[in-house]
């Protein structure tokens, strides 16, 4: 038997909790057995004094095992999946996914729902019609094993554990804690059966971690964690100073999505959808020029196809995205002078996307997939007074207060500005 308050005063003294103690706790908390005053007091002590790097993955273990652990070993192949760190208009999952499939790598993906100014890959899925993400573990499992992918939310049976943390830590202070990021990441995602992961940590004005160094950290630890526990684990560095693509919110990045696939989308996420799934087909052994001719032959696009029906959703939408979700009125947010784009906050945009509806303050609020917003112009740009910068596509909800959040959001200056930074940073891990 343990006492938590034991575990809480020596943590607060700044001591190691020891691996069976973290196991018992953990599987005490799932049942209700500890209550949760006592793991806020823990989870503040842990927020202040941090985990050593066996704490941390005997934390993540504990936590992948309050839950089912799926075995994958019956399907052929490397299994590899992608998680990002989110951003707004990061999108990358949806094409990325079946691209990726196309070359032959099973692909077991376990999304979430956006909160705050960041989107979920559920509900851009979920603005597909008919599209359904809450597949059964079973089905979930056939789906990678006849299609190659299955897109699918946190089931009850994944990573329990991690649910009833994710919403105390929500009303607790104790989110932006790294150690707290990076078991609620890695338990989930190891619980998929996964045999590799590739992260996508961004880093900049529109990400959870502001600077290089805080998404450094953030990286290393789920690259060691992931190590520790028999896994590769690459973690990518990528810029979040802007908007990625052109469309942020949830039908509309769909369109974008299946433009990628097509060949004619935006530089930016065309490049990092690209470079992540040359990172997932290395880590598979399979050769990267695989991407290249599953894009360029229309592969991926068909697997994206595939799966949608698979999933009970409208695959027309790929010949005729008008069948996806469309706002009723469209208006111009205007350059108000003369000059260059000089900065932009990008978490300021994906506000503005919430307000108008394709974001959620909190989790019990629905969105509207059809509003967000599409931009004309990216860091650096010249712009002419009155020129369109971007448009919001919108059902007459929240349109003054998303122009004010842009009008806050975009800096111009007279001169231009020097180069935006490169959108890939760094690679952790190998």
């Amino acid at each position: 038997m343990i006492r938590t308050v034991d575990l809480i005063e020596r943590k607060r003294d700044g001591g190691a909790l020891r691996d069976e103690e973290i196991y018992a706790l953990i599987d005490a908390y799932t049942r209700g057995d500890v209550p949760d005053y006592q793991m806020s007091a823990l989870l503040m002590t842990i927020y202040l004094k941090g985990f050593s790097g066996a704490e941390l993955a005997a934390w993540t273990d504990a936590m992948l095992r309050s839950g089912e652990v799926l075995d994958l070993s019956s399907i052929p192949g490397v299994k590899v999946d992608k998680h990002s760190t989110g951003g707004v208009g990061d999108k990358i999952s949806l094409p990325l996914a079946p691209l990726v499939a196309a070359c032959g790598v099973p692909v077991p993906m376990v999304s979430g729902r956006g909160l705050g100014h960041t989107g979920g890959t559920l509900d851009k899925l979920e603005s597909i019609p008919g599209f359904s993400t809450q597949q059964p573990v079973e089905r979930f499992i056939e789906l990678v094993a006849t299609i190659g992918l299955g897109l699918i939310g946190q089931t009850a049976e994944i990573a329990p554990a991690d649910k009833k943390l994710y919403a105390l830590r929500d009303v607790t202070g104790t989110v932006p804690s790294i150690p707290l990021i990076t078991s609620s990441i890695m338990s989930k995602k190891l619980a998929e059966g996964i045999d590799g992961l590739v992260l996508d940590v961004k880093v900049g004005s529109g990400a959870f971690m502001k600077t290089e160094a805080d998404a450094r950290a953030l990286a290393e630890a789920m690259v060691g964690v992931g190590q520790r526990m028999g896994r590769r684990v690459v973690a990518l560095l990528t810029n979040m100073d802007q908007p990625l693509g052109r469309a942020v919110g949830n039908a509309l990045e769909v369109r974008e999505s299946i433009d990628i696939l097509k060949g004619c989308g935006p530089e930016d996420t065309t490049a990092l959808t690209l470079g992540l799934a040359y990172t997932m087909l290395d880590m598979a052994a399979k050769p990267t020029t695989d991407v290249d001719k599953a894009l360029s032959d229309g592969r991926g696009l068909a697997k994206f196809a595939e799966i949608i029906e698979a999933q009970g959703g409208d695959p027309r939408v790929i010949d005729d995205p008008n069948r996806l979700p469309t706002a009723r009125y469209k208006r111009d947010f205007l350059a108000p002078r003369d000059g260059y784009i000089s900065a932009i906050d990008a978490q300021g945009v994906g506000l503005a996307a919430l307000v108008l509806g394709a974001g959620r303050a909190t989790k019990e609020e629905d969105i509207d997939p059809a509003v967000g917003l599409m931009l004309h112009k990216r860091l650096g740009d010249k712009v002419k007074a009155g020129e369109p910068i971007l448009t919001l596509e919108h059902n007459d909800r929240g349109v003054d207060d998303a122009l004010h959040r842009l009008t806050a959001a975009y800096t111009l200056s007279d001169e231009a500005p020097p180069a935006a930074k490169p959108l890939f940073i760094d690679r952790i891990g190998g």
